[in-house]
């Protein structure tokens, strides 16, 4: 990355590359000093509808999850929906909640929309690969159905649930951030994704790409996070978190 970076400085310095082409590495960084006051602010707005969409979808996610483990017939009713939702095109869907929804609103749902099925998807296979025969033991001793599904199913499935939310995360981001790129085009909008389509407008490029480095640390920073958290949850009894041998 650093080799990228100082090519990238030097290819601009060489060539005398003007600015509104393409700005050098230290041109963005110092553009984002010099307008932290607008774009750190839209930051905080993306981030905070990427997290509540990202808490919206592991509460409908692992609940849908649960009641698919429960009883087959919902999951038949039901999986197909999510399908559909999930294949469809979240850039497709954006402009047409922005004509039913308030704008915030319409963007929270994107996010929502983009994160949900990689959690319910995961931790639905989660619950279903719990060891049969473990199962089969709790079915010897008549275990009902719901303790089976706290004391065995739910620790299977925490390994599988913990990769969806990392998967999540970044789609809750990239969702929001469509959302608000459509949102943009309408003429609301407040997130960073609105204010890099305004520097384009006034072709401020180096604004531009502050902001997208805004966005690229914040992609970063929030897997990191969900990778530590997965990392503490899973401690030293699952193999994914163990390491070598020694």
């Amino acid at each position: 990355m650093l080799a990228l970076l100082a090519g990238w400085e030097a290819f601009v310095r060489l060539d005398d590359v003007p600015p509104y082409i393409l700005p050098s590495p230290i041109l963005v960084l110092e553009t984002l000093a010099a307008d932290r006051a607008i774009l750190l602010p839209a930051l905080f707005e993306t981030l905070k509808v990427t997290f509540a969409a990202l808490a919206a979808a592991v509460l409908g996610g692992v609940g849908l999850a649960l009641l698919f483990a429960q009883w087959k017939w919902i999951e038949r009713s039901f999986l197909p929906v999510a399908v559909v939702l999930q294949v469809t095109p979240i850039v497709a869907i954006a402009p047409l909640l922005l004509i039913y929804l308030e704008p915030a609103t319409a963007v929270l749902v994107c996010a929502f929309l983009a994160a949900f099925f990689p959690i319910l998807s995961n931790t639905a296979l989660g619950l279903a690969s719990a060891d049969r025969n473990l199962v089969d033991l709790f079915e010897l001793y008549r275990a009902s159905r719901w303790r089976t599904l706290l004391l065995l199913r739910l620790p299977s499935a925490l390994p599988y649930f913990l990769g969806g939310l990392r998967i999540g995360g970044g789609l809750a981001l990239i969702g929001a951030i469509v959302a608000e790129l459509a949102a943009g085009a309408a003429g609301q909008g407040a997130g960073l994704a609105f204010r890099i389509m305004e520097a384009g407008y006034r072709l401020n490029i180096p604004r531009m790409f502050a902001g997208l480095a805004l966005i690229s640390l914040a992609g970063i920073a929030i897997f990191a996070a969900l990778s530590a958290l997965s990392a503490w949850l899973l401690g030293r009894w699952h193999e994914s978190a163990l390491g070598p041998e020694r």
